[in-house]
C-alpha cells in the first residue's frame, strides 16, 4: 500500500444504559451515568476525556456513554480499539455497582451495544473515514449512498420489530436486518440529531484541512462480531477506494433513500426492488453489483487493505446466504444472522410469535456487554461465534494505542502527564499541559507516530 493510499478509520459507539432493581424504583439514565462516570471525573476532572489508549470517552446527549476509538490505519487496530471500549465501560459498571452498594442502592446496571430502546429512541454507531481533500465530495456521496442503503443485508445488527412498525403504522411483528434503518430521515445532511441522515456532511477533518476531510457515516448498526466489523469497514473502504480512483460504478442513485433503507431492512429475502433514479434494483442486486466491481478493482489495480481477500470472500458468502436463505455459513460470523438463529431456536422451542415480549427481552439481552451475561458474549465464550483477533487483543488495546497513527503520540503524552501529575487538556489534534499553555503540541498529520516532540516538551518543563 502506498503512503498516499493509507486510510484512517474511526468508530464512535453510543451505549444504552439501564438500572434494574426488583421491587424498587430504578435509577434514571442520568443517575446511572453519574455513577458510571464518577471514576472518570475523579482523574479527568470532566465527563469528556481522552483515555490512555488515545481514544475518547464522554457523555453524549441523552445520557449515553460514548466511546470514540483512537485513529486506526488497519482493520485489526480498529476492531481491537473498539472492543477496548466495551471493556472500559464494563470496568466502570463494576465500580459503579460497588459505589451504589456503598450508598445503599442495590440492583444491577446494564450497558448495551445497540441502537434503539423500548421508548422509540435511537442512538448511533458512527463511522469515520479519512479522505484526501482532492476527492470531489458530492460525487463521492452520490455513489456511496446506494451502497450504504443496501449494506444492511451484510452488516445489520438485526432487530425484533414490534407490530405496527412496517409498513408505516401497520404490519405484524417480525425480524428485520437493521436497528437503525427505521430512524433514518435523510440521505445526506449536516445534522446528526434533528434529522438523522445516512451521511453527515459536517466538515471536521481533525487534521490538516488543506489535505484531508472526514467522511462521517451515521447510518450503521452497532456491531458485535469481529467478522461483521471486518466486512462493514473493509467493504466500505473498497468502495471508497474505487470512487477515489474514478473506477466505474455506474449510476445507481436511489430515488428516496429513507424509504429504500426501510424497504430493504424489512425484507429478509433481499429481493424487494427499490426505486432508483433510473430503474429499480433489489438490495441483493445492488450488493452483487458492488461486490463484482470490488473484485475487478482489486484484480486490476492491486489496491487493497490488509484483509481484502477475507472481506471479498465473506461479502460473497453473506450474499449467497441471503439469496438461498440458507444462513448456516454465516450464523457464526454475521450479527443479524447470529441473532436470528438464536431467536428462531427459542421461538420454535417455546411456540412463540415474533410479538412475544420474551423475544424482545432476548433481543435486548443479546447486546448486553457484560461477560457471562450478554447473550452474544455467552455465545462467543462457548465458541459458537468465530473471532479474528488473538486472545487478549482487546484487553491489550485498553492500555495501548494504535502504533500506526498519531494516537500513539497522544497516548504517550497522556502517560507522561499522568506519570508526573501534570494537569492537561487534549483533543484530536493538540495536547497542552495546563500549567504550561505556551508549549502546546499540535499534530495535524494523522499518520505522525514520532513521540520526539512529547519527549522535548517534558524535558523542557522538567
Amino acid at each position: 500500500m502506498t503512503e498516499d493510499s493509507r486510510r484512517v478509520f474511526g468508530l464512535e459507539t453510543e451505549y444504552g444504559v439501564q438500572h434494574w432493581h426488583p421491587g424498587s424504583r430504578p435509577l434514571s439514565a442520568e443517575e446511572v451515568v453519574r455513577y458510571l462516570f464518577r471514576p472518570v471525573h475523579a482523574w479527568g476532572r470532566s465527563s469528556n476525556v481522552f483515555v490512555r489508549n488515545g481514544s475518547r470517552l464522554y457523555l453524549d446527549v441523552g445520557s449515553h456513554p460514548e466511546y470514540a476509538t483512537a485513529e486506526c490505519s488497519t482493520l485489526d487496530e480498529l476492531i481491537a480499539s473498539d472492543a477496548a471500549g466495551d471493556l472500559m465501560l464494563h470496568d466502570l459498571v463494576v465500580q459503579a455497582e460497588e459505589a451504589m452498594a456503598a450508598d445503599g442502592i442495590g440492583g444491577r446496571l446494564y450497558v448495551y451495544r445497540n441502537n434503539a430502546d423500548s421508548s422509540g429512541n435511537s442512538y448511533g454507531s458512527h463511522e469515520n473515514y479519512l479522505l484526501r481533500r482532492r476527492t470531489e465530495y458530492r460525487r463521492l456521496t452520490e455513489a456511496l449512498v446506494p451502497f450504504l442503503v443496501s449494506r444492511q443485508i451484510l452488516v445489520g445488527a438485526g432487530r425484533v420489530v414490534p407490530a405496527g412498525t412496517w409498513p408505516e403504522g401497520s404490519g405484524e411483528a417480525h425480524f428485520a436486518f437493521s436497528q437503525r434503518a427505521d430512524f433514518v430521515q435523510e440521505g445526506v445532511s449536516s445534522s446528526t440529531t434533528r434529522s438523522r441522515p445516512i451521511i453527515n456532511t459536517r466538515d471536521e477533518p481533525h487534521a490538516d484541512a488543506s489535505q484531508y476531510r472526514r467522511l462521517h457515516v451515521i447510518v450503521g448498526d452497532t456491531n458485535l462480531s469481529e467478522h461483521t466489523h471486518l466486512l462493514r469497514f473493509g467493504a466500505t473502504d473498497l468502495i471508497l477506494r474505487m470512487i477515489e480512483a474514478g473506477f466505474p460504478l455506474g449510476d445507481h442513485q436511489v430515488a428516496d433513500p429513507t424509504l429504500a433503507i426501510r424497504q430493504i431492512s424489512h425484507d429478509p429475502t433481499g429481493t424487494v426492488p427499490v426505486d432508483l433514479r433510473e430503474g429499480r434494483m433489489s438490495a441483493l442486486d445492488l450488493q452483487e453489483h458492488f461486490l463484482s466491481a470490488a473484485r475487478r478493482f482489486v484484480a486490476d489495480r492491486g489496491a487493497h487493505h490488509e484483509r481484502v481477500e477475507e472481506v471479498l470472500e465473506l461479502w460473497g458468502t453473506v450474499l449467497e446466504a441471503v439469496r438461498t436463505q440458507d444462513l448456516r455459513p454465516i450464523e457464526d460470523r454475521i450479527d443479524w444472522a447470529i441473532k436470528r438463529r438464536l431467536l428462531e431456536d427459542y421461538r420454535e422451542r417455546h411456540g412463540l410469535g415474533w410479538d412475544s415480549p420474551r423475544l424482545a427481552q432476548l433481543d435486548l439481552a443479546f447486546h448486553d456487554i457484560a461477560p457471562g451475561r450478554g447473550l452474544f458474549r455467552v455465545l462467543r465464550e462457548r465458541g459458537s461465534v468465530r473471532t479474528l483477533l488473538p486472545e487478549g487483543a482487546a484487553r491489550a488495546a485498553v492500555d495501548t494505542a494504535p502504533a500506526t497513527t498519531r494516537a500513539a503520540v497522544r497516548a504517550e503524552f497522556i502517560r507522561r502527564a499522568r506519570e508526573v501529575g501534570q494537569p492537561y487538556t487534549v483533543d484530536w489534534t493538540s495536547m497542552r499541559l495546563t500549567e504550561h499553555p505556551l508549549h502546546t503540541l499540535s499534530v495535524k498529520d494523522p499518520f505522525e507516530t514520532s513521540t520526539e516532540a512529547v519527549d522535548r516538551l517534558f524535558d523542557l518543563v522538567g
